[in-house]
């Protein structure tokens, strides 16, 4: 990997001084790389396996940036080598929280979510985890959530053979519950490690799968595996109010991130899967 990443460098005029491993994803290799002009991240993965991946990250992370909402690492090159996709970051400083931080992360995702499209979906299709996410442009929530999010990672159970139910009565109650607000950018993948804290104690968002979607998507990730206290749910409602019955369709939105979970990381999750599936069927 040390001839790719000194490739990489080269290509970019990089007089390497060092390179540290750091801690990644389930599919991309991270490190610190020590250059002459400061020190940067690059991201790593197989260039057949995951086509375009680290190109709609980019895209994503310059969009996200462009709300002026959180602190997002700046996009430095993107490319391919030697058979591998590389994402070339800047390093961001990590700090402790400041006093304000979790209002500064309520404020932060609400004004993130002000930004809005006329169509669910997105102009790239991109990636959950390492599993490939479709962002068809489409004008209803509910069916942007059952076509583009749910009935994907369903067929892909089926086909692993974790799910056999017939699921046509589920699919209708969520059509119903779903409300029908203007589509958000979300950052679509908002789990407690895909933030970090930068020098001045100010959230920064990082690994995102964005689209226009529904904002309480955000949201559900966000308690799905704990990590968020509540003081951020509370700032956030103040900022941008959220739909009545907003609480009860938690596990509705967090039924995807758990398919994905399922498709990725084995049965441990059908438990939480099917629970979900019941509620609302």
């Amino acid at each position: 990997m040390e001839t790719t990443i000194r490739s990489i460098a080269e290509l970019h005029s990089l007089v390497l001084e060092g390179i540290t491993p750091l801690a990644g994803g389930d599919i991309n290799e991270v490190y610190l790389l020590q250059t002459s002009s400061g020190n940067l991240v690059v991201k790593l993965n197989n260039a057949e396996r995951f086509p375009k991946m680290f190109e709609t990250e980019k895209a994503g992370l310059e969009l996200l940036s462009s709300t002026n909402t959180f602190r997002i690492p700046e996009v430095i090159a993107n490319g391919e080598t030697e058979n591998t996709s590389y994402l070339l970051l800047e390093y961001i400083l990590p700090g402790s929280k400041s006093t304000g931080f979790w209002t500064d992360f309520g404020v932060n995702l609400a004004r993130l979510h002000k930004n809005r499209s006329d169509l669910y979906g997105w102009k790239h299709n991109n990636y959950i985890g390492s599993l490939f996410q479709s962002n068809a442009f489409t004008i209803k929530a509910s069916d942007f959530y059952i076509n583009e999010r749910l009935r994907p990672q369903v067929n892909l159970a089926r086909q692993n053979g974790y799910l056999t139910e017939d699921l046509t009565r589920f699919f209708k109650r969520v059509s119903e519950i779903i409300p029908n607000e203007p589509p958000a950018l979300i950052h679509g993948d908002l789990w407690n490690g895909n933030y970090m804290v930068d020098k001045e104690g100010r959230p920064v968002l990082i690994d995102p799968s964005v689209s226009y979607s529904h904002r309480e998507m955000d949201l559900a990730m966000m308690q799905l595996f704990g990590g968020f206290p509540s003081e951020v749910f509370l700032v956030y409602n103040e900022e941008l109010p959220l739909e009545s019955g907003w609480e009860e369709r938690v596990s509705l939105w967090q039924l995807y991130y758990l398919l994905v979970h399922l498709n990725l990381f084995g049965a441990g999750y059908l438990g939480q899967v099917r629970s979900a599936i019941s509620k609302y069927s």
